[in-house]
């Protein structure tokens, strides 16, 4: 089906939303790691790992994959073999990619149980970051590709937006950090209001809510969900760093302190749980944007990058408190961070819907 949003009537105004991660899932989507230059000289090392988040995946939902081919498909498959995963809960679609990030260039679905359609998509335009690892057109079409196959409406607003770079409450709360969404190499023709009426039209959100700036090594310019995450309509987890000397430190305490002033739509504050950071990770000399809140929150289970850090366990414990109905696990990210992003960055959501 093609774009509907020629007649004027967006989903805002037709009822959809963006859920919150936490609420039910038909499948996660992913797109199969391959770009030797993402990982220069440990691409390889990343596939045990990944294939063990799928596992854990598929314990409670569909897995769909995109893949450039029949050759990548056998070899996921045998990867996949080997960390004991249930194929019959993966799905491969041949759709190229050029890079692995599919929070950014995959699909954003949007829900309206009480719609004919109930669900559609939203493809937002994609230039890598602001046009930093070109090419990217293979993965600029990916929600269209997958709306086609499905034949779901898609949207497109026409500007850039990663899905990396917004995080829901699903109560009509949107936050965002001002380093990235307002950086002028995203959409240098926007004001900052223009830009949350996209928000509001395109993710059937009513509030705005804005920290300043993300973490030191961030290549997406400061996405949200390196730094603040919703675990439920009025709680956020958020990272800190306790080490005054380390770089990260008064950045996190600016977030800290803006978080603290703000206010959801029934003028609930927001409660507040923080997520120490892990240690730096450095690697051949460049700082790594490790952090302990880029997990996936899946129908079973939320699943969190480790580090072989001391305070591996504590933010586990910290962030299983948070979420009683899942069981929280640790997957050692520390080669897969080199790509300068984990589990969320690697994974988007398909609501249930």
């Amino acid at each position: 089906m093609s774009s509907i949003d020629q007649n004027g009537i967006l989903p805002d105004a037709l009822g959809y939303q963006f859920p919150a991660e936490f609420a039910p899932h038909t499948a996660t989507w992913l797109s199969w790691p391959h770009k030797e230059a993402s990982w220069p000289g440990k691409i390889d090392s990343i596939y045990p790992n990944y294939s063990l988040f799928i596992k854990y995946l598929t314990e409670g939902e569909i897995v769909r994959i995109n893949v450039a081919n029949e050759a990548m498909k056998i070899f996921a498959v045998s990867h996949l073999q080997k960390a004991g995963v249930d194929l019959s809960k993966v799905e491969f679609f041949m759709h190229p990619t050029n890079d692995a990030w599919c929070r950014d260039h995959g699909p954003a679905f949007l829900i309206n149980p009480d719609a004919a359609i109930k669900k559609v998509i939203v493809d937002w335009n994609y230039n890598a970051w602001g046009n930093k690892y070109p090419p990217y057109d293979l993965d600029d079409v990916i929600p269209t590709l997958i709306g086609k196959h499905f034949n779901i409406p898609v949207y497109h607003p026409g500007i850039v937006m990663e899905g990396g770079s917004v995080e829901f409450n699903g109560k009509g709360t949107l936050i965002s950090s001002e380093s990235c969404l307002l950086n002028k190499n995203r959409n240098p023709h926007l004001s900052q209001k223009q830009i949350e009426n996209y928000l509001h039209n395109y993710y059937g959100v009513d509030q705005i809510l804005w920290v300043a700036d993300g973490i030191i090594g961030d290549d997406t310019d400061g996405h949200i969900d390196d730094t603040v995450r919703f675990v439920n309509e009025d709680t956020v987890l958020t990272v800190v760093e306790t080490n005054q000397q380390d770089e990260n430190y008064e950045l996190l305490q600016t977030n800290l302190k803006q978080l603290k002033t703000m206010r959801l739509l029934n003028d609930k504050q927001l409660n507040i749980v923080e997520l120490p950071m892990p240690d730096a990770v450095i690697y051949e000399e460049q700082r790594l944007p490790a952090s302990y809140a880029n997990f996936y929150i899946s129908n079973k289970h939320v699943i969190v990058p480790t580090f072989r850090c001391e305070k591996d366990d504590k933010a586990l414990q910290i962030i299983s408190e948070c979420f009683p109905g899942r069981e929280t696990v640790g997957i050692d990210s520390t080669d897969i961070i080199w790509g300068l992003g984990s589990f969320h960055c690697l994974s988007q959501q398909e609501p249930r819907g």
